[in-house]
């Protein structure tokens, strides 16, 4: 790659370049912090558990990433606003038989308070990670972490454990007066990475074509600006100058992933701004990157990794379309779409009807390329479907979609 070699040049890139030279420390690597911590009996490290694989961080650690066995760290935001994010993550887990829990002891990571209102204490941020990870540990579970927030903000706090002994001290106070161990996770795992893991068993299962989608990729800066070092890269993806989650999983499934000259910046939501500028979070999700993906590549789809990130790109596009923007691409998360491409119910699993940019054009080019011929994803027959349940449930002839319901892949052949 061509070095940069003035300022102008590397604000054009919106990035500098990743070197990767074994000769330079180019961060401490905190693991072997954290195994002297663990000498010392000053926290317990939890090993990530086998089956795992092994994948490459941006500076050339190996990081490792559990395939099962997994405690479900929730989002707060995926459930309340995009429940088809989540239930598309256990869904894949189901559909490939691997164990794991969705706890219902979970607490928020409160990265509300962390980022945007600043109305907690340090300790006390840190004790709510730590007593997650400790509930995880006495499930015999490992912590993926479903939300970039989540996952950035622990990342911090465990950098912040591992450098300050004070902090150590009052957080293990908390985790003695709650009965609990002070544990620490060996690794701090995003769900994307494990999608990334398992891109290929999902194409080995893939049923609907996705040859003729051409979608844009927005990173979430919680995943990969936020203790930079511990992101998955790829020196096939951007030639390792971008992370490698998401854009992976999408060329897997057979995607025309498209490249856009804001992809570097946020998505809008920001923490701060979407609580008390909305406008401008509003203007910078539909302006900087929905009218720039549109004008420039014209995408079916966007995807992305983070829960703020679908909610801000999704919902925000409706105040664009009210002022005449160059607006209207649907926003799902990689784990939505490889459900989808797996054969899963669009709203029994993937619940498209959550999301606010209208997803059915979308939806119509699924299996265009497919055997059973041009427009034969039927999507509109799940639709009925679906209705049908809803006014099952009105009637009180059924409590609720079950995963029974939802676990059998789509049919073409109906």
């Amino acid at each position: 790659m061509p070095e940069l070699t003035t300022v102008e040049e590397i604000l054009e890139r919106k990035s500098h370049a990743v070197r990767r030279d074994p000769n330079l420390a180019h961060t401490h690597d905190i693991h072997e912090s954290l195994l002297e911590l663990e000498a010392k009996g000053e926290i317990i490290l939890q090993r990530v558990p086998e089956p795992f694989v092994e994948v490459t961080t941006k500076y050339g650690r190996t990081k490792k990433i559990p395939v099962e066995h997994t405690w479900h760290h929730k989002s707060c935001g995926q459930c309340g606003h995009i429940p088809g994010y989540t239930s598309s993550i256990f869904w894949l887990h189901r559909q490939l038989g691997l164990d794991y829990l969705d706890p219902t002891d979970q607490t928020s990571c409160t990265g509300w308070n962390y980022y945007a209102s600043a109305t907690s204490n340090m300790a006390a941020q840190a004790a709510v990670m730590s007593r997650n990870f400790a509930t995880a540990y006495e499930a015999g579970y490992y912590p993926l972490i479903h939300c970039g927030t989540s996952f950035g903000h622990y990342k911090e706090v465990r950098e912040q454990l591992v450098h300050n002994q004070a902090l150590r001290d009052e957080v293990r106070r908390v985790m003695d007066k709650l009965g609990k161990p002070f544990v620490i996770p060996e690794e701090i795992v995003h769900y994307s990475e494990w999608v990334h893991i398992m891109r290929d068993r999902f194409a080995e299962r893939q049923v609907v074509d996705l040859s003729s989608i051409k979608a844009t990729v927005h990173p979430s800066c919680h995943y990969y600006k936020v203790v930079a070092e511990d992101a998955i890269y790829d020196p096939d993806i951007y030639g390792g100058q971008r992370m490698a989650t998401v854009t992976t999983t999408l060329k897997t499934l057979g995607i025309n992933v498209a490249d856009y000259s804001t992809w570097f910046d946020c998505c809008g939501f920001g923490f701060r701004h979407i609580l008390v500028e909305r406008d401008f979070t509003r203007s910078f999700a539909v302006q900087r990157k929905i009218e720039t993906m549109k004008n420039e590549v014209n995408p079916d789809l966007v995807v992305t990794h983070d829960t703020g990130c679908v909610t801000t790109l999704d919902k925000s596009q409706f105040s664009g379309r009210a002022h005449g923007r160059n607006v209207g691409i649907p926003v799902l998360s990689d784990a939505q779409v490889a459900a989808l491409a797996m054969g899963a119910h669009p709203f029994r699993v993937a619940q498209l009807h959550w999301h606010s940019t209208d997803w059915r054009p979308f939806l119509d080019k699924l299996g265009l390329n497919s055997p059973a011929g041009a427009g034969a994803y039927p999507w509109k027959i799940y639709w009925d479907e679906f209705q049908e349940d809803l006014d099952a449930i009105r009637a009180g002839k059924k409590l609720g979609i079950t995963w029974q319901d939802a676990d059998q892949p789509v049919n073409f052949n109906k």
